[in-house]
C-alpha cells in the first residue's frame, strides 16, 4: 500500500511529458449561386379607370366629350434588381363597342396621353391618335433607361382626352387599355 502511495506521489510530482506534435489539413469548398434579373410590377391600383359619362350632356358641347380630369393609377413597390431597366406605355384609345363607319360628324373614338413617371430620369408617354372611326387607336412610348437597380412606386396618368377633330361621340360603351412594361432596355426597344 505504501507502495502504491509512493508511486502516486511520484507521479504527481514528475513533470508533464510533453505532448507528441499534431498536424492539421485544411480543405477549401467552393460555395456558387447566382440571382437572376427580375423586373416585378406593383399591382395597379386602381386596376380599372371608371371615366364614366365621356361626353357633355348639356350646353353648347352637348355630344362632344366632356373635361375629363386626369386620371392616376399607382404600381406599388415596382422593381428591377439589375441596372439598365426602361419602362413602356403602350396605349390603345377608347373605342366604341359599335364596330360600323360613323355617320359625317361623328367619332367613335377617344383619344388620351399616358405617362408612367417615378422610374427614370426621362417619363414614358404614349398619346393615342386613333380616327374617328377607331382605327389607328395604339401608340407607344419608352422613358429613358434607369441606371441602377431600383424599387419605386410608378404612377401611370392618364389625361388630354379628346375626341377626333372634336366630333360628338357615337352612343355605346368604350374600352380602351394601357399596358405599362418594366424589363431590359436592350430588349424593350
Amino acid at each position: 500500500m505504501k507502495r502504491l502511495v509512493s508511486l502516486a506521489l511520484l507521479a504527481m510530482a514528475l513533470p508533464a511529458a510533453p505532448a507528441l506534435a499534431q498536424s492539421t489539413a485544411t480543405g477549401n469548398v467552393a460555395i456558387d449561386g447566382r440571382v437572376a434579373p427580375v423586373c416585378i410590377l406593383g399591382d395597379p391600383n386602381p386596376a380599372l379607370v371608371n371615366l364614366g359619362q365621356l361626353s357633355a350632356s348639356s350646353g353648347p358641347r352637348t355630344g362632344k366629350i366632356a373635361t375629363i380630369t386626369p386620371q392616376t393609377v399607382q404600381l406599388p413597390a415596382s422593381f428591377c434588381n439589375f441596372a439598365g431597366s426602361v419602362v413602356r406605355v403602350t396605349a390603345t384609345a377608347l373605342t366604341s363597342s359599335d364596330t360600323s363607319v360613323p355617320q359625317p360628324g361623328f367619332s367613335r373614338a377617344v383619344n388620351y396621353t399616358a405617362t408612367a413617371t417615378n422610374w427614370a430620369a426621362g417619363a414614358s408617354t404614349a398619346t393615342t391618335n386613333a380616327l374617328r372611326d377607331g382605327t389607328s387607336p395604339t401608340a407607344s412610348g419608352l422613358g429613358s433607361t434607369q441606371p441602377l437597380p431600383k424599387i419605386a412606386d410608378i404612377a401611370l396618368t392618364l389625361s388630354n382626352f379628346t375626341a377626333p377633330g372634336d366630333l360628338i361621340l357615337v352612343a355605346g360603351t368604350y374600352n380602351g387599355t394601357v399596358v405599362v412594361t418594366l424589363g431590359p432596355a436592350a430588349v424593350a426597344d
